[in-house]
């Protein structure tokens, strides 16, 4: 563990916030924690993390701030517009947003951060809410080289790959280009799935069949989305407690703007965000809080 960023205040205690910071607490870390669900802050304590009443309280001692939250509004309301967090924090924290937001709120926090004498880097996750809970995610840092490897010590204990993708804002464009084509993958994963069963075959059959052939990818490997083919997975139960649709529909929007941005041509990811908005909005019910990889149910 580093020996100058001993004590992380961490916001947001979510489904991916909650394992990262069992994960600091595990290694060594004083964790300061804050969530507005009581019961996040339950579960933090009995992971070994302090709780407190409000962000401010758990900011005011630490060497590093790492927080988890929905999205770009809420970060730059917590850190800047109204609960001001940075002007709560010691002169010199190391400010570390793993929260998936656009570039441009990124770069404001890191702006309006480094005008108040911290150090800012955007650190979006990859690999979802199993490797949170096994300190395995990927992180995608934007931030100077210097801040990126201070950072270090503290993604390490979350996490098992580190890049850093370039300046502030870096970070989140490679998310964007990331989940863009895992909602990609996802959805054609489903599609196949769909048609083997269609025609009388087995998910499983099909599934092993595909994992040593041309089609492999993460979402039929790690993710499979038809029910009853992987042990644990979220189809298999239900399609609960993973990466929501709606934060899904959230992280295409992002890559929408970023193409209009850069004029980009993204016709592949935009089939893919109608396509799960088509199918949160199907069977007559809001299924934006189920796990993404329920895009199966969309075919059936």
């Amino acid at each position: 563990m580093s020996n100058t960023l001993t004590t992380i205040a961490f916001i947001g205690l979510g489904n991916m916030g909650g394992g990262m910071a069992a994960n600091l607490a595990k290694k060594g870390f004083i964790v300061n924690a804050f969530d507005l669900m009581p019961e996040h802050l339950e579960k933090a304590r009995a992971d070994g993390c302090n709780t407190f009443g409000s962000a401010a309280d758990a900011v005011a001692t630490c060497d590093a701030v790492v927080s988890m939250l929905p999205n770009g509004k809420i970060v730059e309301s917590l850190y800047i517009d109204q609960d001001a967090l940075l002007d709560a924090m010691p002169k010199g924290t190391l400010v570390i947003d793993c929260s998936t937001v656009a570039p441009e709120n990124s770069r404001r926090l890191a702006q309006v951060g480094t005008e108040k004498g911290m150090r800012v880097i955007d650190a979006p996750v990859s690999g979802g809410v199993a490797a949170a809970a096994a300190g395995t995610l990927a992180f995608m840092c934007g931030g100077s080289e210097a801040d990126v490897d201070a950072a270090r010590p503290v993604l390490a204990a979350m996490g098992a790959n580190i890049f850093r993708a370039g300046d502030h804002g870096a970070g989140q464009v490679a998310k964007v280009c990331n989940n863009m084509l895992l909602a990609i993958h996802m959805a054609g994963t489903a599609e196949a799935l769909q048609l083997g069963v269609n025609n009388g075959l087995d998910p499983k059959v099909l599934s092993d069949i595909m994992l040593k052939s041309s089609g492999c990818n993460w979402s039929l490997e790690k993710y499979n989305p038809y029910p009853g083919v992987q042990e644990n997975s979220a189809a298999t139960r239900g399609y609960t407690g993973g990466f929501m649709v709606d934060l899904m529909l959230k992280d295409l929007g992002l890559a929408m703007q970023s193409a209009l941005a850069s004029q980009s041509s993204i016709p592949m990811g935009a089939s893919a965000r109608n396509l799960f908005s088509l199918h949160k909005k199907s069977g007559g019910e809001d299924k934006g809080g189920l796990d993404f990889s329920s895009i199966q149910q969309f075919y059936q």
